[in-house]
């Protein structure tokens, strides 16, 4: 991956030159940079608020609570680790996290549930069943508050940010369910 950067990057560099615009490369990483800054600035409240939420629910033990509530649920789709609480919590930690639209925050949960599943996996050079769902459903995420979007879009002025809420919800919902029956499909191709 760092070699393909590279690539891209002395690409550009070379194709400014043969066009004659190098003063390019210097707008490029001297503005672009700036309006990336602002933007990172910006978001990191939104993120430090609900990952502090994050910190306080798993410690005070709501999270474990709310994991047996989603047993069910977890022996369904997690098969292979359902009797792992670390794995587990980490795992809602994440969904929830996704589900609120702040999948930034959400990372240090994924590599956690990751690193969790991954201790219980017997081939340690294949991916579980598990893992598998697991990226599948962070991959396609349901939202029920696109918290970074609806920032953004007030940001940018829109007259109502929040009108992305409901089209958000449907579009994730339906790529959430078709990439678990898909995760689900193959699962029962493989055990046969």
């Amino acid at each position: 991956m760092r070699t393909i950067w590279i690539i891209l990057i002395g690409l550009g560099l070379i194709f400014s030159f043969i066009n004659g615009k190098p003063e390019t490369v210097t707008n490029v990483l001297f503005f672009e940079l700036q309006k990336s800054v602002e933007l990172i600035l910006s978001l990191l409240p939104v993120m430090a608020f609900w990952t502090g939420l994050m910190t306080v629910v798993e410690k005070s033990g709501i999270l474990n609570k709310l994991s047996d509530i989603l047993k069910p649920m977890v022996r369904f789709l997690f098969k292979e680790v359902q009797n792992n609480t670390k794995a587990i919590n980490a795992i809602i930690m994440t969904i929830a996290a996704n589900m609120l639209g702040i999948g930034n925050s959400a990372t240090a949960f994924g590599i956690k549930a990751m690193r969790e599943m991954q201790l219980a996996n017997k081939d340690k050079n294949t991916a579980s069943n598990a893992m598998c769902m697991f990226l599948i459903i962070n991959v396609s995420s349901i939202q029920l508050i696109p918290i970074n979007i609806i920032k953004l879009r007030a940001d940018a002025g829109a007259l109502a940010p929040g009108d992305i809420m409901l089209p958000t919800i449907a579009a994730t919902t339906f790529s959430t369910a078709v990439a678990i029956l898909f995760a689900k499909y193959y699962e029962g191709r493989e055990d046969r």
